[in-house]
């Protein structure tokens, strides 16, 4: 569901349908192939949307029915930590990966015709991305960001992700 101001009735209703997760995605997500005004100005940010969401299905007694997961504007490691913190399950991410790929952000990828190698179905452009460093690039953001989750829980006492939720 898009995260807008009334995300969390939607959830309950999606719950009580039988959903085994819910995936909220906030304003500002997406990739290239975005328009700008409606990447950057439609719904509200991730963190209220999943604290709305995270409290209504509480009060409903829902929430161990599903899987809560986020994504929009999870850019860093720390983004991750404070969806996690208010109420996420899981979060996911997208421009992170597409980064460490080797992604420019020219914001073309509706086009088709990406320089890169990485939004594009064309065999000479295909041809660019070397699938070996994109594959290592990508390993070694999950590392760190799991190496930075692992600094701030260990900072802040708790021994697990699952006590983070909702904390």
């Amino acid at each position: 569901i898009a995260a807008v101001h009334n995300s969390a009735p939607i959830a309950v209703g999606i719950v009580r349908g039988g959903a085994d997760f819910i995936s909220i995605d906030g304003f500002r997500g997406g990739t290239g192939a975005a328009p700008r005004i409606i990447r950057d100005h439609a719904g509200i940010p991730i963190e209220l949307a999943i604290a709305s969401v995270d409290q209504r299905l509480r009060d409903e007694n829902l929430r161990d029915q599903v899987t809560l997961v986020a994504g929009g504007s999870i850019r860093y490691s720390a983004d991750l930590i404070k969806a996690i913190a208010l109420g996420a399950d899981v979060g996911m991410v997208g421009m992170p990966v597409l980064i460490a790929m080797g992604c420019r952000v020219c914001q073309q990828c509706f086009r088709g015709l990406c320089s890169w190698g990485i939004a594009t179905q064309q065999e000479y452009l295909v041809k660019r991305l070397d699938i070996d460093v994109a594959r290592n690039r990508i390993m070694n953001l999950f590392r760190s960001w799991n190496e930075e989750l692992k600094e701030v829980l260990g900072a802040m006492g708790i021994d697990s992700v699952e006590s983070l939720r909702s904390n």
